[in-house]
C-alpha cells in the first residue's frame, strides 16, 4: 500500500504544518530554507571562532525551527568542532565508533573503495538505543566524492501530523524497544575496533514530545527499532514496516549535497536522516560530534 492511498492528507500540501520559519527575524545570522517543511542554510557566522551567546541563541532558535541546520565553507580543527558542540550541551561518546585520536567525543566518519557500508545507510536517529538518545549531532564532511554523497533529512513532526486521528489514537502510549546489539556489533571491526561485551537497549515512546517545542514526532526507525511492546509481533512488524514506509515521503524532505568542510547540525529528537552511498569507490569522509540528550517523553 503506497504512502499516499494510506494517507490522503499526505497528498494534500496545505495540511502539512510547515517548518516555523523566522526569515528576516535573525539579527546575527542569515538563514535561507531549503525546503518549505525541514533544512536551512545558515551564513554570517565562524563556527572555528568563539561565538557570541547572542550568535548561539539564534543557531539554536534556527535549529528548533527548521530541524537541521547547514553551514558552507566551515574548515575546524578536532578541537575547534568539539569547542562548536559543547556550546549546546554536554557531548556524547558514541557506543562503538572510532575517535579522533586524543577526542573521544570526536567520531569519525569515513567510507572508501574498501568499505563494506558506509555511515548513516538507511532512515534513523542517531543512538536511538541509549536511554537518553542524542538530542544532535554535527557532522562536519571534510572529503567528498565527485558526484553523489547526500543526507537527505525528513522531518518526523510533518510525518505525525499527516498520520489520521485514528492512527494517532493508536499510537498514543505505545512503546518501541530501541536496540544496539545487531547494528553495532562486528560494525567496525575492519578499522581495529573491538567489540563490548553489550550495546545500549531501550524502551522509548512511539510518538515523543519534543522538550522545546511540546510538538509531537514520530520516534521509530528503521536502524535501531526492533519491536512495539505489547503486540504480537507479526503485528508490531506490520505496524513499524507502515509507519517506516510513511516517513520516508517526499513531502517530508529536504536533500544536501555536501561540499568540502561544509557543517550539517540536525535535532534528532524530531529529524531522522539517510546518508546516501551511491559514490562507491570514491571516498567520502568527515567527523561528527554528537550532544546528549533526555529520555523520550
Amino acid at each position: 500500500m503506497s504512502v499516499a492511498t494510506a494517507n490522503p492528507r499526505v497528498r494534500s500540501g496545505p495540511r502539512i504544518r510547515n517548518a516555523a520559519g523566522r526569515a528576516g527575524e535573525y539579527r546575527h545570522i542569515r538563514v535561507r530554507r531549503l525546503s518549505p517543511v525541514i533544512g536551512a542554510e545558515i551564513e554570517g557566522v565562524d563556527l572555528s571562532a568563539p561565538l557570541d551567546p547572542e550568535v548561539v541563541e539564534e543557531i539554536r532558535e534556527a535549529l528548533a525551527d527548521n530541524l537541521a541546520v547547514f553551514f558552507r565553507d566551515q574548515p575546524m580543527t578536532a578541537a575547534q568542532h568539539k569547542a562548536f558542540g559543547e556550546l549546546f550541551g554536554e557531548l556524547h561518546l558514541h557506543p562503538a565508533a572510532p575517535h579522533v585520536p586524543g577526542f573521544p567525543e570526536v567520531m569519525i566518519i569515513a567510507a572508501d573503495a574498501d568499505s563494506k557500508r558506509a555511515n548513516g545507510e538507511g532512515w534513523h536517529t542517531d543512538v536511538s538505543c541509549d536511554a537518553e538518545p542524542p538530542m544532535g549531532s554535527i557532522l562536519q564532511i571534510l572529503e567528498c566524492p565527485p558526484e553523489g554523497g547526500d543526507t537527505i533529512f525528513a522531518n518526523m513532526y510533518a510525518a505525525y501530523e499527516a498520520l489520521s486521528d485514528r492512527m494517532k489514537a493508536h499510537l498514543d502510549g505505545l512503546t518501541a524497544v530501541h536496540d544496539g546489539e545487531h547494528v553495532y556489533r562486528g560494525l567496525y571491526a575492519n578499522l581495529g575496533v573491538a567489540d563490548k561485551p553489550s550495546y545500549p537497549r531501550a524502551s522509548h515512546p512511539v510518538v515523543r514530545t519534543h522538550p522545546w517545542t511540546g510538538r509531537k514526532s514520530l520516534y521509530v526507525n528503521q536502524a535501531f527499532t526492533t519491536r512495539i511492546e505489547g503486540l504480537p509481533q507479526e503485528e508490531s512488524d506490520a505496524l513499524l514496516r507502515y509507519l517506516y514506509q510513511h516517513l520516508q515521503h517526499p513531502l517530508f524532505q529536504c536533500r544536501f549535497k555536501w561540499t568540502p568542510d561544509a557543517v550539517a547540525f540536525w535535532d534528532n529528537r524530531c529529524a531522522q536522516h539517510h546518508a546516501i552511498w551511491d559514490y562507491w569507490p570514491h571516498a567520502r569522509s568527515g567527523r561528527r560530534v554528537t550532544i546528549k540528550g533526555e529520555r523520550p517523553v
